[in-house]
């Protein structure tokens, strides 16, 4: 939704703070998706990013396949209508109730990262009296460049080393009751641009080309993740990408003759692309002081709302981009403080923003957090207020909602 004010001045304007996300941007995001692939790849969302039920609902109902990693995420995606024989189970380490939750939903491929997984996994269908699909997820040789977080390479629990393939190929061979049906491979996040992209997806693809010759296995499905970049936290739009589509037809046309009518099926995932850009946390400012020497801006939200998850590189300070929603904000200051309003001082955005001059009571919001935003924050520390969540299409309320976090449900207790 372009226009934040009127939304808030509206009388039944969301309370703050709030995390709107734009389902009209969250379309369009996934037709530039779609349109920088082939056309017969398949394509998963990824949950981690933003499990939100609409936001899921909208991407499924669009042509997404639901990638999850969780009973809670495979819930939400069981209720936002993706079909359970086209989810992807990801993770690298998976509890016995985990998998026999999703294979009784009848969850239909799941990743696998060693020989006890597929081990596990196969002793859990059997107990069900069904037989399942895997994917096993490789740990390449070399991590590839252009990366904002790395994931494989490395030593890693994800995926299995090639090395470890290549020299012992019955490891991960099928099980009584597991069929494997192709490999899962994510070189790293927040890919930069087209050129690093291309070059992840080569690499993977000719992993892939030695695997198969070594294990003599031709795999029905390849999922090459992702890693599609995406603005975080910062003004700017979503990254073109004009020729990928024409730049992986020709990569997998070569690396497998007669593709795609012949060979593997090629699948992606994305999260951050696919919701970054439809999110915005508007917040409130609570209090402006002057300390020694600089103007501090004390917020509603801080890193319990937004970057206090450090495995995502996003400790503080995130320096986000804040937007004044207010049209009577004065001009902008230099070296200003921003803070949220926990009782900690590592609940820091940023030490020397420009801002423009606030008062108690203004609205600023800050840009691009549909993706690992409110999911990828510390919601538990010190119980403030969750966030409303808020769905808009133009400007229409869709829904409002609120994770509740500080109820406490009792599963045993001995009080004497």
């Amino acid at each position: 939704m372009s226009d934040l004010s009127a939304l808030f001045d509206r009388p039944d304007a969301p309370q703050t703070p709030a995390y709107v996300y734009d389902l009209d941007e969250l379309d369009r995001s996934y037709a530039a998706l779609r349109a920088a692939l082939p056309g017969s790849a398949e394509l998963f969302y990824s949950l981690k990013a933003n499990p939100h039920p609409e936001v899921v609902a909208g991407l499924v109902a669009a042509g997404c396949r639901a990638e999850i990693c969780s009973p809670g995420e495979l819930r939400v995606a069981l209720a936002a209508g993706a079909d359970p024989a086209g989810m992807l189970y990801t993770g690298p380490g998976k509890r016995d109730a985990d998998l026999a939750e999703a294979v009784r939903a009848e969850v239909g491929l799941f990743s696998v990262d060693s020989p006890y997984g597929l081990d596990q996994l196969d002793r859990v269908a059997r107990t069900h009296g069904t037989g399942v699909r895997a994917l096993v997820r490789i740990n390449d040789d070399t991590p590839a460049p252009g990366q904002g977080l790395t994931m494989t390479g490395v030593t890693s629990q994800f995926g299995a080393d090639v090395r470890w393939m290549l020299d012992r190929p019955e490891l991960f061979g099928p099980r009584p009751h597991v069929r494997i049906a192709g490999f899962h491979l994510y070189m790293g996040s927040n890919v930069d641009g087209e050129d690093a992209l291309i070059a992840q997806f080569t690499q993977s693809v000719e992993t892939v080309r030695r695997l198969a010759a070594a294990s003599g296995t031709y795999p029905e499905l390849i999922d090459l993740g992702g890693g599609f970049g995406a603005p975080f936290a910062r003004a700017g739009a979503r990254p073109d990408l004009p020729k990928l589509a024409d730049r992986l037809t020709t990569l997998l046309a070569d690396a497998f003759p007669g593709w795609p009518r012949e060979g593997p099926r090629v699948a992606f995932e994305s999260g951050r692309y696919l919701a970054g850009t439809c999110g915005t946390l508007v917040t409130r400012v609570l209090d402006v002081k002057r300390s020694q020497g600089a103007t501090v801006v004390v917020l509603e939200s801080g890193i319990h709302h937004l970057g206090g998850m450090s495995g995502l590189r996003r400790l503080p300070p995130i320096v986000p981009d804040l937007v004044t929603v207010d049209a009577a904000a004065g001009p902008p200051q230099p070296g200003t403080v921003v803070t949220g309003p926990l009782c900690t001082p590592l609940d820091t955005w940023a030490r020397a923003a420009v801002l423009p001059r606030v008062r108690p009571g203004d609205l600023v919001a800050v840009p691009n957090v549909g993706a690992y935003g409110l999911y990828a924050s510390l919601v538990a520390f010190l119980a403030h207020p969750m966030p409303v969540e808020v769905t808009v299409r133009g400007d229409r309320i869709i829904a409002m909602t609120r994770l509740e976090l500080t109820r406490h449900t009792v599963i045993g207790s001995d009080r004497g």
